[in-house]
């Protein structure tokens, strides 16, 4: 029987989910994703992989999952039926069909980051699923300094939850830079915000979340600019065991370089 595969793009809000991975006795993205297609299709008789994991409360403006299906998809039919089942802090973007040969794990892409922080003033409640709020002053200016220092070709050992005796540590940041909020506004944000982001092709467990602590870490001038350039030589252990949380996190954009280049 003939196969058929597409690649799907989604967006959602994490905050009350555990995550995208299925986990036994938590409400995940990708629980809910599958349940869905359950209800469209009237049966389970299809597969999806995801491109990427998001840890607990992570959001997501742009992800994507494979769609392994023994029928054809109208993608009109799809997206209208898709959407209009999923929870409404979940929905699909587009739909297109990729060959046998395509693999959203092994295929080279690109991942952009975006973390969202404010601090001093606390916010109103209703931020706090986008935004991170840290206490104190902060010196953006030295932050935004030290960001470029995550740039490049670097071992990010010390930037690494619980690796693996495989893990490898050294990765390329194409880019890594702090500026003002002017994505994602709301009357009920804080007057001033901030994005910290990073574009990278393969990022380790919790490496943005360590990195984003680390440099908050500096623009309180705690550590020193000295600190992270030494922090990222891969010869030291003082591994960085703050990490920032996890909801002012989102992963921003997902670009299959091969895709691309073939449209």
């Amino acid at each position: 029987m003939k196969a058929y595969f597409y690649l799907v793009h989604i967006q959602y809000l994490g905050f009350r989910y555990h995550g995208w991975q299925k986990q036994p006795k938590h409400k995940t993205v990708h629980f809910m994703v599958d349940k869905t297609l359950e209800h469209v299709f009237g049966h389970s008789d299809f597969k999806t992989i995801g491109s990427s994991r998001t840890d607990a409360k992570v959001s997501a403006n742009q992800s994507a999952f494979e769609l392994f299906t023994q029928e054809p998809i109208d993608f009109d039919w799809f997206m209208e039926r898709f959407n209009s089942n999923l929870p409404s802090d979940i929905r699909a973007i587009s739909i297109q069909e990729v060959n046998e040969d395509f693999n959203i794990i092994q295929t080279p892409k690109v991942k952009e980051y975006a973390y969202f922080f404010c601090y001093a003033e606390k916010p109103h409640p209703f931020s706090a699923a986008l935004i991170t709020h840290f206490k104190g002053d902060l010196d953006i200016p030295l932050m935004e300094e030290g960001a470029r220092l995550f740039e490049g070709e670097h071992n990010f050992k010390n930037y690494c939850s619980k690796p693996s005796e495989n893990t490898i540590f050294v990765r390329t940041i194409a880019r890594c830079f702090i500026a003002k909020n002017d994505v994602y506004t709301a009357n009920f944000f804080p007057e001033q915000s901030y994005i910290l982001h990073l574009h990278g092709q393969g990022f380790l467990r919790y490496q943005v979340r360590l990195i984003m602590a680390q440099l908050i870490r500096l623009g309180r001038h705690e550590i020193s600019l000295a600190f992270i350039r030494e922090s990222l030589n891969g010869l030291t252990d003082d591994q960085v065991i703050e990490i920032a949380p996890s909801s002012g996190l989102m992963l921003n954009k997902i670009i299959f370089t091969e895709l691309n280049e073939a449209h």
